[in-house]
């Protein structure tokens, strides 16, 4: 009976619901004490060899990141294929911001740029109505590169929003640069971008559930 409440409790990390199992079906207080240090040491080890237990080990290898105890969130449950805005233009660092404006006449509101140099990403740019007058006004021949901002990040597409909201803080970035595959990220790879803004706004539309 101890050696299954230890592999109840060590398979499935359920350790207090292992112990009061075995207990509720022996009715033996005897038990009670080596069925504790049992559970103990089996959900010691199997810790050490898997930080997943039988329930969440299928999920992980699925893709799905899976909190844990107090710490569940949204942050730990989105990843940034969830939030990320899939509106966004690849330029290249030796167009000007005059074939920039060409190129996007007729839009307005903000526009988040990722700048390259050949298959190389090298910065970013936030558009709004503000820079185009600015710029347009003072020299349109600026080239983007120029105007590329270098505190960014790269992120990659199943990175869990919590990992997102830690990689901008620590290299104080004002967009993380979402990317899809393993390899060295290219600009091909770019599928999206994350900002403070885009995060808040999800923030925003999970709480508002519990304001109907």
């Amino acid at each position: 009976m101890v050696g299954m409440g230890a592999m109840v409790g060590g398979g499935t990390g359920a350790a207090l619901t292992a112990i009061t199992m075995v207990f509720e079906m022996t009715r033996d207080y005897n038990i009670v004490l080596p069925m504790v240090l049992a559970v103990a040491v089996a959900l010691g080890v199997r810790r050490m060899l898997s930080r997943e237990n039988i329930y969440t080990m299928k999920l992980v290898r699925r893709g799905h990141p899976v909190p844990s105890a107090l710490h569940t969130n949204m942050f730990l449950v989105c990843s940034a294929a969830d939030v990320m805005d899939k509106e966004f233009l690849l330029i290249d660092e030796c167009v000007t911001f005059a074939d920039f404006l060409r190129l996007t006449a007729g839009s307005t509101g903000l526009r988040h740029i990722v700048v390259t140099r050949g298959k190389i990403i090298v910065g970013v740019l936030r558009v709004n109505t503000g820079l185009r007058q600015t710029v347009s006004t003072e020299g349109a021949g600026v080239l983007m590169g120029a105007l590329a901002q270098r505190n960014f990040t790269i992120v990659r597409k199943d990175s869990a929003i919590f990992d997102v909201i830690a990689r901008l803080r620590r290299h104080d970035a004002i967009m993380g640069v979402v990317v899809d595959g393993p390899r060295h990220p290219r600009a091909a790879d770019v599928i999206g971008v994350i900002t403070k803004e885009h995060i808040a706004d999800e923030v925003a539309n999970s709480a508002r559930v519990y304001s109907r």
